[in-house]
């Protein structure tokens, strides 16, 4: 990674604006193209510096009922698979634990939730599922500075 590469993510991590050409900006402050900028930026993820690079929203605020799911699974693969062909799940992950399988589940409604809930726990053979919602929501944003010396 560059000068070049730490003062683009420095620019990105703050947001990308809704727009046309959401590069331009960037590009024009650091004296590039808008092409090199997108160019960088796929490199850094194919790096995996950058891991996932999307919009982010407040799902509360849209009305969209969430809850995290621990499962405690001898069957990781099959019990995965399944979970996954729901798209309600934005993440899934495996965790070297007793509940080895968590993963995210999102619902238009507190009974969509629970019906996909109950339905996942129907057809996943599993030894236990919880379901955990959130009582208080606690959010902490990092700030990467760069520090443009190499």
């Amino acid at each position: 990674m560059d000068s070049i590469d730490k003062l683009i993510l420095n620019e990105v991590q703050d947001g990308i604006p809704l727009e046309k050409n959401p590069f331009q900006n960037i590009a024009l402050k650091l004296n590039i193209t808008e092409d090199e900028v997108v160019q960088r930026l796929n490199i850094l993820k194919e790096k995996g510096y950058v891991r996932r690079f999307g919009g982010i929203f407040d799902s509360h605020s849209l009305g969209i009922k969430s809850t995290l799911v621990a499962v405690k699974s001898n069957y990781v693969e099959t019990t995965a698979k399944i979970i996954n062909e729901y798209s309600g799940v934005t993440h899934n992950y495996q965790r070297d634990d007793d509940y080895n399988i968590w993963f995210t589940l999102m619902a238009s409604s507190k009974e969509e939730l629970e019906n996909t809930f109950e339905e996942i726990k129907d057809r996943i053979q599993c030894e236990k599922i919880i379901s955990l919602s959130c009582i208080n929501k606690h959010k902490v944003k990092v700030y990467l500075d760069f520090d443009n010396k190499g």
